[in-house]
């Protein structure tokens, strides 16, 4: 069975920030894809996580109480959201293996519930070891999504130069373009 499209404006940021984007505005409205077991399936299949993940009420549990760790530790305080997201890694490990190609790291899982969960906590720690300042919540008014700055100069302000940009940029040039009217009234 086809999973539904994803519905959501930004998605393709790492594990643990598209897993935060899960919650987002539409027209002053926050939407919610984790809201039922349907939209879990459309974010399992829009990670590549779908073949090895049933997407049942207890996933959506466990990846809802993920996200609320992630977003605890992004918005609030890190302090704050440590004991709630290593409450989640607790129920997984890297196990280190020799392979006939190499060396290898595999994640394992008592209770495999847990796993699509646990890969995002773990996600959110690769990237504050990679760049924990670049962890962004975009600045574009209402808008409550979260993203990777990828950028050279690391000056990315929005979730995108289309959405909340053109409108940053557009209410920026309106307001000057009163400014100006009020000043050839004066």
């Amino acid at each position: 069975m086809p999973t539904a499209r994803d519905p959501r404006p930004l998605t393709g940021e790492p594990l643990a920030l598209d897993l935060l984007n899960t919650r987002w505005n539409r027209d002053g409205v926050t939407q919610d894809l984790l809201a039922d077991t349907e939209g879990l399936a459309v974010w399992l299949d829009s990670n590549g996580l779908a073949g090895n993940h049933r997407a049942d009420a207890e996933v959506l549990r466990h990846l809802r109480t993920a996200r609320e760790a992630l977003r605890t530790a992004v918005d609030e305080s890190p302090r704050q959201a440590a004991p709630l997201v290593d409450a989640v890694l607790e129920h997984g490990r890297i196990r280190a293996r020799l392979t006939a190609s190499g060396p290898a790291e595999e994640p394992e899982f008592a209770d495999p519930a847990w796993a699509p969960a646990w890969l995002a906590a773990r996600n959110y720690l690769d990237l504050l070891t990679r760049a924990p300042e670049r962890i962004r919540t975009c600045t574009g008014g209402a808008c409550i999504l979260h993203f990777f700055d990828t950028s050279r100069n690391g000056t990315r302000r929005w979730c995108s130069m289309a959405a909340c940009g053109n409108r940053a940029k557009a209410s920026r040039h309106y307001a000057r373009s009163k400014e100006i009217e009020g000043e050839l009234g004066k």
